[in-house]
């Protein structure tokens, strides 16, 4: 596949950009959701450098895209992701940024395996990870910063970072213990024990389980769920549950408070919401 360079920065009032400029990325649109394929099904789309780079910057484009309203992250092949891709030779942050480079990239706190966990942790629009197969380290961790993960009887997932001498990166140390408790996220990572199939719903990890012919159509008809709602109310949803994570009971809601005045900062579609209940009809929401 080609590349070009990538498009100026935009309104995003303005019609979607042809999202065709990328080397390992694969996006279709089903209606207001697109499905983003990693594709590197050689090394079970492991991160190199252009993969991790093209991760955020179409996290970024999507995010600022108003026509699409909720996203599908899966892998091509037989892998969704194995995590950093060890054959490429790159420096780790953890060996620290020679002195030849600028110094904020010396002075960054994040380094790319931060940068691309904020990218996705960050989306305001719903992330639904199909996990149609392994799912190492920061693959898995990838599955962990969407919102709902949909899985078959291939979903494999390892923590995978003690064995390579590392602690738990790309967020996982926060989204694990958070997801599935404190005592079961030590087990995951602790043992380095494979999670597989029907095992991950036990854990708490998958939300939804289905056979690996109709993954990634269930995966579809949930983000389509998703995006049929008033996608500002969705937004601000998912913003201030996230935020709400971290406060206490009355700040949080204060929280929601000001989460409802964003949510209704559609007036159409808030109009929309109230004469489709009074008519007894499907609602069509435009996000304005």
């Amino acid at each position: 596949m080609t590349t070009s360079r990538a498009p100026a920065r935009r309104d995003p009032r303005e019609a979607p950009v042809p999202y065709d400029h990328y080397e390992h990325l694969l996006l279709e649109r089903h209606g207001h959701v697109t499905v983003m394929t990693l594709n590197r099904p050689e090394k079970l789309n492991a991160l190199n450098q252009r993969l991790r780079e093209e991760i955020v910057q179409c996290f970024g484009e999507l995010e600022a895209d108003d026509s699409v309203r909720a996203v599908v992250v899966t892998g091509a092949g037989r892998g969704f992701c194995a995590g950093a891709d060890l054959t490429a030779g790159e420096r780790r942050p953890s060996e620290g940024a020679p002195d030849t480079e600028p110094q904020l990239r010396r002075l960054d706190e994040y380094e790319w395996i931060g940068h691309r966990a904020l990218a996705t942790y960050r989306m305001t629009k719903p992330m639904i990870a199909a996990v149609n197969g392994v799912a190492v380290g920061g693959g898995m961790s990838l599955a962990l910063a969407c919102d709902l993960r949909v899985g078959c009887e291939n979903t494999r997932l390892k923590t995978g970072f003690l064995e390579r001498s590392l602690s738990p990166d790309s967020g996982m140390s926060y989204l694990l213990p958070h997801l599935i408790g404190y005592g079961r996220a030590m087990d995951l990572i602790l043992t380095n024990r494979d999670l597989r199939g029907e095992e991950c719903v036990r854990m708490g990890i998958l939300d939804r389980y289905t056979d690996a012919d109709h993954l990634l159509e269930e995966a579809i008809a949930l983000a389509a769920q998703i995006a049929a709602l008033p996608p500002m109310a969705v937004r601000s949803a998912k913003r201030v549950i996230q935020r709400n994570l971290h406060l206490e009971f009355e700040p949080a809601l204060r929280e929601e408070l000001r989460a409802i005045a964003y949510a209704r900062r559609a007036p159409n579609d808030v109009k929309e919401s109230a004469a489709s209940f009074l008519e007894r009809r499907a609602a069509n929401f435009t996000g304005t």
